[in-house]
């Protein structure tokens, strides 16, 4: 523990802020910022230190985490407000967020411009997995930089997956966020049908449990669903920017997904009916009120 004196977690939003508050559970020294000051204020009772800009989280730090919106903020963050410049020279910087292809690319860039050894470990998990440090990461970088994230991986995750360099993470979250935003819209439609064709919801929850098509996302958001209930745990406007992230790695790849289309589309018609602020669960409202609107 000793070579990890300080870490700085930089953004405490729904995933940050458990972040922070593990690693300073397993002794870590943690320092935090948050665009929002009374959002990272609360974290000073659990014994992080609470600051003011993000190059005074980052001086001295041993490792830096960002754990921002996207990729422009991690940017904006670590170049615009001067953390990587503040940050010493060999640091580790850990890059939890789901930034895209392009984003990750200009902050490994951005890395190497400034002497920061770049890990780039997009996490799958929201509020209640984070809460716990049970998160999944997807953590890509040099091989050298292992002995110093896998003791924080430890702490806020359940599994580490190492999949290459520097990049490598993205990509695969990008790719895994294309199943999960199927699953969603599967589960969103499915049930938004039983409705109209006099079935109760809670029934086919009933028969798929245990069975081959059986999958533990499908009772999580479908609950939430069937009792339209969307406290957020990850938010449809964030869901609608991951899946505007894997239509753009799609794009790259000179690769058509009609499947994602149509779910951006349904997260999109989400956020203009007002709901971009609840759970991603709420995609059924806008499948609900298409169905409504063409009857």
């Amino acid at each position: 523990m000793s070579e990890l004196r300080t870490v700085a977690v930089l953004g405490t939003g729904t995933i940050g802020k458990p972040v922070a508050q593990n690693l300073v559970r397993a002794g870590f020294p943690v320092r935090a910022w948050n665009r929002t000051p009374e959002k990272a204020e609360p974290l000073e009772t659990d014994g992080v230190r609470v600051v003011e800009t993000p190059a005074e989280a980052v001086a001295g730090a041993d490792v830096l985490i960002t754990v921002l919106t996207d990729g422009a903020a991690a940017e904006d963050v670590m170049s615009d407000q001067g953390a990587a410049d503040a940050a010493s020279d060999g640091a580790v910087w850990i890059q939890l967020g789901t930034v895209g292809i392009a984003a990750a690319e200009k902050l490994a860039a951005l890395a190497d411009e400034r002497g920061l050894v770049f890990v780039d470990s997009p996490v799958l998990g929201t509020k209640e997995p984070a809460e716990k440090g049970e998160l999944i990461v997807f953590a890509s970088g040099p091989e050298q930089a292992k002995v110093v994230c896998e003791p924080i991986f430890d702490v806020i995750g359940k599994t580490t997956h190492w999949v290459g360099e520097a990049g490598i993470g993205t990509r695969m979250k990008l790719v895994v966020n294309s199943w999960l935003l199927a699953l969603v819209e599967g589960a969103a439609e499915t049930i938004a049908l039983a409705r109209p064709l006099g079935l109760d919801p809670n029934g086919l929850l009933e028969v798929m449990a245990g069975g081959p098509l059986d999958t533990p996302y499908l009772h999580l958001k479908g609950k939430m669903m069937i009792e339209h209930r969307f406290d957020p745990s990850f938010t449809l406007q964030l869901a609608e920017k991951d899946a505007r992230l894997v239509l753009e790695a799609a794009e790259r790849a000179d690769l058509e997904l009609p499947l994602v289309e149509a779910v951006h589309r349904t997260l999109e018609r989400g956020i203009e009916l007002g709901h971009g602020e609840e759970d991603l669960a709420a995609a059924i409202l806008a499948v609900e009120a298409d169905h409504v609107e063409t009857c």
